[in-house]
């Protein structure tokens, strides 16, 4: 019996918008949207890329890899893409798609994000693949840039990665800045990443210029191992936040190719629950999140076309009480969560 608070899925493996909106924008967004992180770039942290990449990483590959995994999400019903200016080319994969396919700006959304460079200039063994800056002068040379690429497809600009320690939120001008851009019709939003990710939100939503709230969005880590930004991510859609959720799969670990991250009896546990719920171990995860009632969209990070409908596959899993209970007791403590995660190799 599925409890009360858990969210209804869908039966149909589609992941269609059916009215619902980020938090309190204006913008129609489907369950599960499709994030490029892993499209955008020939390296990322993800586990087993070598096995869903193969050799062959040249830019004309990777766009047509884009396109393929962008058709796929698009007849599987899926309306919100995310990228970033530091996603490689992911940007200009997404613009080349949309212009090829005629996709009208009101029928998908798009959300971008600002304050990492790439750097990596396309080699996986790039000694630094992207650096943060959350100052003035990176965000007005890289909202333009975005719009270069998305034009009037960009809907939600968001702080890429915003941290208590990043300064973006000790910057009146900045703020100032990204308030014009919101008063112009743009929302705005954050990710945030680490173990202050709590905080940070809280402090982040907290941000008025002239009166008004600036953020109208937050995109935060959230998976089986890592949940520790609940309450503040509960709180943040109940004020009319939209709430988006990332490394869902936590870049990886969280399906075949990463159980040797795991501890025994958690890998054991999470694998017998989605044995009983006829789905995969990263099935198993997404469901969690998609089934979270405060989660307005959930993120894949699919590499392949295969990835998309298991991912979409994830929407009609019956979760319930006692697939809850498992999620309570394999949490990672948040330290260890994101120290793991630093170690990752880029691959």
């Amino acid at each position: 019996m599925t409890p009360l608070g858990y969210r209804t899925l869908m039966t149909d493996h589609t992941a269609r918008t059916d009215g619902r909106l980020l938090g309190a924008t204006k913008l129609p967004v489907s369950p599960l949207g499709l994030g490029l992180a892993a499209l955008g770039r020939p390296e990322y942290i993800n586990l087993a890329r070598d096995a869903d990449l193969g050799a062959d990483r040249s830019v004309r590959e990777m766009e047509r890899r884009a396109h393929d995994v962008l058709d796929e999400a698009w007849r599987l019903g899926v309306r919100y893409v995310d990228t970033a200016r530091s996603y490689g080319r992911a940007e200009a994969f997404l613009g080349a798609w949309l212009t090829s396919r005629r996709i009208d700006p009101r029928d998908v959304v798009v959300g971008s994000k600002w304050g990492y460079t790439y750097t990596a200039n396309w080699q996986v063994d790039a000694e630094t693949h992207e650096i943060k800056d959350h100052d003035l002068a990176t965000f007005e040379r890289q909202l333009p840039e975005s719009r270069a690429h998305l034009g009037e497809h960009l809907d939600l600009y968001q702080v890429h990665s915003l941290t208590l320690e990043s300064g973006a939120l000790d910057r009146p001008r900045l703020l100032e800045s990204l308030a014009r851009l919101k008063g112009a019709g743009t929302p705005i939003g954050f990710s945030t990443s680490g173990p202050d990710g709590a905080r940070t939100i809280e402090r982040a939503l907290g941000v008025c210029v002239d009166g008004v709230r600036l953020f109208d969005a937050v995109q935060a880590t959230w998976n089986p191992l890592e949940p520790s930004a609940t309450r503040a991510l509960e709180a943040a859609h109940a004020d009319g936040v939209g709430v988006i959720l990332k490394e869902t799969l936590a870049n990886g670990r969280l399906s075949k190719h990463g159980a040797s991250t795991l501890a025994p009896a958690t890998e054991t546990r999470l694998r017998q629950q989605a044995a009983r719920l006829s789905t995969t171990l990263d099935g198993f995860a997404l469901a969690a999140a998609l089934a979270r009632p405060w989660a307005d969209v959930v993120l894949s990070g699919a590499a392949t076309v295969s990835h998309v409908a298991s991912n979409v596959a994830a929407l009609s899993v019956a979760w319930d009480d006692e697939a809850e209970r498992a999620l309570v007791a394999s949490a990672e403590g948040a330290s260890e969560y994101w120290q793991r995660r630093t170690e990752l190799p880029w691959s």
